[in-house]
């Protein structure tokens, strides 16, 4: 059988495939972040299309964390009766679905003050931050605790918190963005404090019996920047936290980009964590094909499989792989006059 359309389970939650729709912000939502009709159409889409576990985009749990005023929000309790619309018609469709819990720190682009764990910019054109003040941090972390509360209410199967990309939890690890020279800032232990904050305050009121992942960039691609090693050692804490499985990207710290690209070109990074560290991991970046599926998963490089801009071109992805190999996996009934 393929590898593809093996069941996933961690904790009480069961994946029916190993395909994973990687968080991607569609800039859609409502002024107050709330779900708006596009949310329902484009996340539903995927769901009667079978994708194994759906993850929301980068869901801001504070208004100042947004990376713009159109972005998801889990700030507020108004936030959870759209969210649970989205839950809900995944559930029908015999799919899981996370979200992924973000602060976007000095990468917000807002008319509000923003925060970080430095005053850095982004780049020579990005509003100056704020150095987050103790007060600020603890607010911080507050704030995704009450995002995970309600993530459970709307009835999430999965928690991500996002520490990657350039935001403010990656902002935090990495020595470029942070220079802070309190317990907060030098060594990897204190730059990784505030993450472990995070994720405890999290599971103080996620399920247990529910999995939490956390993202990171498991390399800054600039001198000086967090190494494949501090992610392994990264990794080797977050397990300790009892963090569930790490979806493993990289770069977006700094404006530069990554140097060449190719297809796969992460999934070195999840491979070598999965290995090293013993945890379950996810990999994701220009996997389209199903045969690099079933090579990632049947080499044991990672566990679960993330697409996403291929999900964007191709939303019944999945369906279409399990015709194209005999398995018995159909998709919903209203379409199936389309494959007779």
């Amino acid at each position: 059988m393929s590898l593809i359309f093996e069941p996933y389970t961690h904790k009480n939650v069961t994946l029916p495939n190993r395909i994973v729709m990687s968080p991607m912000c569609m800039y859609s939502a409502t002024p107050n972040g709330e779900v708006s009709d596009w949310h329902i159409v484009h996340y539903g889409t995927r769901a009667v299309g079978r994708v194994g576990l759906i993850l929301l985009e980068a869901t801001a749990v504070e208004s100042r964390g947004r990376i713009s005023d159109r972005d998801l929000g889990i700030w507020g309790d108004h936030h959870v009766e759209g969210l649970k619309k989205l839950v809900d018609f995944a559930h029908g469709q015999g799919v899981k679905i996370g979200i992924q819990l973000a602060h976007a720190g000095r990468k917000a682009v807002l008319d509000e003050p923003i925060i970080a764990p430095s005053a850095i910019p982004f780049d020579d054109r990005s509003k100056m931050p704020q150095e987050m003040s103790k007060t600020q941090i603890d607010e911080v972390i507050r704030a995704f605790r009450e995002a995970a509360r309600r993530a459970d209410a709307a009835g999430f199967d999965v928690v991500e918190i996002h520490a990657a990309h350039g935001y403010l939890l990656h902002e935090f690890l990495s020595p470029l963005s942070n220079r802070r020279e309190d317990e907060y800032g030098g060594s990897l232990t204190n730059r990784f404090r505030m993450l472990k904050e995070v994720v405890r305050s999290v599971r103080e009121v996620w399920p247990e019996e529910r999995p939490l992942y956390v993202r990171i960039s498991a390399v800054d691609y600039a001198e000086g920047g967090l190494t494949l090693e501090d992610s392994v050692e990264i990794a080797r804490l977050l397990k300790e936290e009892g963090v569930d499985l790490i979806d493993v990207s990289s770069g977006g710290l700094l404006p530069n980009p990554p140097g060449r690209v190719y297809p796969g070109y992460q999934v070195g990074y999840a491979e070598t964590l999965r290995k090293e560290v013993d945890i379950p991991t996810g990999c994701v970046g220009m996997i389209t094909t199903p045969e690099q599926a079933e090579e990632i998963l049947g080499n044991g490089r990672a566990d679960l499989v993330f697409l996403g801009r291929e999900l964007l071109r191709h939303p019944y992805w999945v369906i279409d792989v399990a015709r194209q190999y005999g398995h018995a996996f159909g998709g919903a009934r209203q379409y199936e006059r389309a494959y007779r």
